[in-house]
């Protein structure tokens, strides 16, 4: 058999094709993210197809959280998406057509025959594969099973001698023999005699990936088996077979692939940890591709779509770098503006029950806590530990209560607590701030660290956090700051 050849004279046209059989994994979302940056960088299309044929294990609450998750990260699509289930009829009109030319067939092989095939396949250490059995049963050996009642699947007749031979963007020339791939392939399942069953996988993605004239085929090593077998159905279909790429996969810290052994693997837990849909779309643009000279790792994906293509991709497994991860998340927060932050921070601090009325449900005041904590985030999530103690009276740890009993740390707060009755409720400035830190140490004797640690005791309940004036400044705007003080005394 002739070496199978890809056509590249086209326009480009890409997809994604998710199975919603989970919520929107990492990886297909890295796949999602290379797609839509080929598309972008060659003025092409970025096609969704939802691959729902699983029934039994397809939700629509997944499809939502696909959909939403793409949304999130900024990866709109061109057109409606398409359901395959909705396609069934040309899945099985083309099964149809091999049955009709000869390159599929009914076979009748049971589940017990094909059990103790493979049995003795494993007791001889042979590779299981399909044996062929029934690929040339006669008309009165066909009739004899019907007869019997069974039903029949429908197989792909995949020669031992068939070369394979593709060349991929990511891994140069491609070379497979059929004698690799399994035996003779189920294209549909079983269904009694003279019917079609379900159809399968990959006959199901090459009929519809030819209906939506997809010119390049972006998606994960782990289908690399797949593509052989794909390359011949689309020349038994009479179809040009689109240019394929397959990227490296996304591995944990010990070099395996990324698992839900690993913890967080959906982009919708990503989200509820408090990382950026930008620092998150960056990062996945880096496992696997590696920015030109000069472009640095922080880019939006607009800026990759500018220079992406296949030439900078890796064939090396990625390995999912949390610190990475983490520093590009907090580049972005960093370069929010003071607003931006506060409005993504309030829904967040709205979620705990806090900032419903009062002094700390003033947009000043919020903007003012978003601008303090600004610069110490991390993750969004980290706008809700840290805000605690400015929302509510925090407990006292183990750090707080033994700076508290170092000599001088109580009678200068307790000064301090005086000056402040006698400023009364009036803003405090920095510099008035610092007036009364300075009295105050001087009633008591003391250095002024021994009381600037003891006031963050007393406000914060840890010796950790933002700025002291500044915090001391946003806590006094509520009134909360003269009662912590003398809750220590």
């Amino acid at each position: 058999m002739a070496a199978v050849s890809v056509s590249t004279d086209q326009p480009v046209r890409v997809r994604l094709a998710p199975s919603p059989t989970g919520t929107l994994h990492i990886g297909t979302a890295r796949t999602a993210v290379f797609n839509w940056l080929f598309a972008r960088r060659h003025g092409g299309q970025f096609l969704l197809r939802i691959e729902d044929t699983d029934r039994s294990r397809s939700k629509s609450e997944y499809t939502a959280n696909i959909l939403d998750g793409l949304q999130w990260l900024g990866l709109s699509w061109d057109g409606e998406p398409v359901i395959q289930s909705a396609r069934i009829e040309a899945h099985r009109a083309a099964i149809a057509r091999l049955l009709a030319s000869g390159h599929a067939y009914r076979c009748y092989a049971s589940d017990d025959e094909l059990t103790a095939m493979r049995e003795a396949q494993a007791a001889a250490k042979q590779a299981p594969r399909y044996d062929n059995r029934h690929r040339d049963l006669s008309p009165e050996q066909e009739q004899a099973y019907i007869a019997e009642g069974r039903e029949a699947v429908v197989r792909f007749r995949i020669d031992d001698d068939a070369v394979i031979t593709w060349n991929d963007l990511v891994r140069g020339p491609m070379r497979w023999s059929g004698s690799d791939l399994g035996g003779d392939m189920v294209i549909a399942r079983r269904a009694p005699a003279g019917e079609i069953g379900d159809p399968l996988y990959n006959l199901v993605v090459v009929v519809d990936d030819a209906a939506m004239a997809i010119s390049h085929v972006i998606r994960g090593e782990d289908h690399i088996a797949n593509t052989a077998k794909q390359l011949l159905l689309y020349e038994a279909l009479g179809h040009a077979a689109p240019v394929f790429a397959h990227t490296p996969l996304i591995l944990n810290q010990e070099g395996k692939k990324l698992s839900k052994r690993d913890g967080v693997t959906s982009v919708s837990d990503f989200r509820a940890m408090g990382y950026t849909a930008e620092a998150l779309a960056n990062y996945m643009t880096l496992l696997g591709w590696s920015p030109p000279e000069g472009m640095g790792e922080r880019f939006s994906l607009d800026d990759a779509a500018q220079v992406f293509d296949f030439d900078r991709v890796n064939r090396a497994g990625a390995r999912f770098d949390w610190d990475k991860l983490n520093w590009l998340n907090g580049q972005v927060l960093h370069g929010l503006s003071a607003t931006t932050l506060r409005d993504q921070l309030v829904p967040l601090w709205t979620e705990r029950g806090w900032g419903g009325s009062g002094p700390v449900a003033e947009p000043q005041w919020q903007l003012d806590l978003a601008i303090l904590l600004g610069p110490s985030l991390t993750l969004l999530a980290d706008g809700v530990e840290q805000a605690t103690p400015f929302f509510t009276t925090p407990e006292l740890n183990d750090d707080a209560r033994a700076q508290l009993e170092v000599e001088g740390a109580r009678p200068s707060l307790a000064a301090l607590a005086t000056a402040l009755d006698q400023h009364g409720g009036a803003p405090l400035s920095a510099p008035e701030a610092q007036e009364l830190l300075t009295a105050a140490v001087g009633a008591a004797g003391i250095k002024k660290g021994v009381l600037m640690k003891s006031l963050r005791a007393a406000l914060l309940g840890s010796l950790q956090g933002p700025d002291l004036i500044e915090t001391w400044r946003l806590l006094h705007r509520i009134g909360a700051d003269l009662s912590r003080i003398r809750r220590c005394l």
